[in-house]
């Protein structure tokens, strides 16, 4: 199960230490202006090395368009999207070749496939999420037509949540902070963590702007759902908000539901989805990362032989996903919206004849 998505809908493939990681696009309209320079500023937000508060791993994420563009413009033919792996270092990984890590898919992997791909985590690694990020720029370049905008960034490391919400801010923070006043402590809060060879939690938050009214289904293409799938399938990903979130289920009705008067709703606790469906207010998400599992401190766990074992794990790692999974949730939000986008043309007879009179 390596697709997501129905009408605009992409297939990944690759694994974190193999010769490269790409993507199949289908159903990108013709006529939509596509190029590598665009989706490469979306990719260099996520590429890894960048700073002291992501992995040391160093990959340039260069993008290759091999099929479905010409002259800039997409053809209406599948979109492909390739990167190539240049920094894999396999042997860091020798040594735990037949042990499971703790909080790694290993585990699962092994019991469901029986083989171990030990490198890196083979095609369970986050460095996956880079084609995602790619093909999210380009749902995102589809949702500029109707003005439709999507924007992400950090809101709390650990416990050091922020309160004052800039995402122009964000977008120019080393880590992606969205509250300027409590950045130098979150990052402090990072190193502090990485010095100490663990990892730490933290949770972003996606606002989409200029919504339209209708966007899902009422039934089993739920937007919201199909939001929470997509945000869920992330790497690390261990909850998701809508709206009031969590904080709905302690409210009354009277306090949750939002009013309407000749001007729109008053309030939007709904995160503007109800039923299912985009109310055209903006969409409010919140994406709960757990820490980074691979920590350099001394562990336990048992070998693929059911044999205990101490360890210490080498290698190149994130001291908090949270940070650069803030644009992989754009880009999710990004690609399902698209989704959405183009299945509710067929929702009402006079859509379908504006197309064919």
């Amino acid at each position: 199960m390596n697709s997501f998505g129905n009408h605009f809908r992409i297939t990944t493939f690759g694994e974190s230490h193999g010769v490269a990681i790409g993507c199949i696009i289908d159903g990108v309209p013709s006529g939509l202006g596509v190029n590598e320079e665009y989706i490469q500023t979306a990719l260099d937000k996520r590429k890894p090395g960048q700073n002291l508060y992501a992995t040391a791993r160093r990959e340039d994420d260069k993008v290759q368009i091999l099929s479905g563009v010409f002259n800039g413009v997409s053809t209406g033919a599948s979109i492909a999207l390739i990167i190539y792996n240049k920094n894999q270092e396999s042997s860091d990984y020798e040594n735990i070749k037949e042990l499971f890590r703790p909080g790694h898919a290993d585990f699962t992997y092994f019991k469901k496939y029986g083989i171990r791909d030990y490198r890196g985590g083979g095609r369970s690694s986050a460095r996956e999420t880079a084609v995602r990020v790619a093909a999210g720029a380009i749902a995102q370049k589809f949702l500029n037509i109707l003005d439709i905008k999507v924007q992400s960034g950090v809101c709390s490391i650990g416990d050091i949540e922020g309160e004052n919400f800039d995402f122009d801010f964000a977008r120019t923070s080393e880590i992606f902070a969205l509250d300027r006043d409590i950045e130098e402590l979150q990052k402090e809060k990072i190193l502090e963590i990485k010095k100490e060879h663990d990892s730490i939690g933290g949770a972003v938050i996606v606002e989409v702007l200029n919504m339209p009214v209708g966007l899902g289904e009422p039934l089993y293409e739920k937007l919201d759902a199909k939001l929470a799938d997509a945000l869920m399938g992330i790497n690390g990903v261990k909850a998701v908000e809508i709206g009031e979130g969590v904080n709905a289920s302690k409210l009354k009705g009277s306090q949750n539901n939002d009013q309407i008067d000749k001007r729109g709703f008053l309030t939007n606790h709904s995160g503007g989805i109800l039923g299912g469906i985009s109310s055209g207010q903006n969409l409010k998400l919140k994406v709960h990362f757990k820490p980074t599992p691979s920590i350099f401190k001394e562990q336990k766990t048992v070998t693929i032989n059911d044999e205990e074992r101490a360890f210490f794990l080498k290698g190149r790692h994130d001291p908090c996903i949270a940070v650069r999974g803030s644009v992989v949730a754009n880009a999710m939000v990004c690609l399902v919206l698209a989704d959405m986008v183009i299945l509710n043309i067929s929702s009402k007879v006079e859509n379908i004849k504006k197309v064919y009179s």
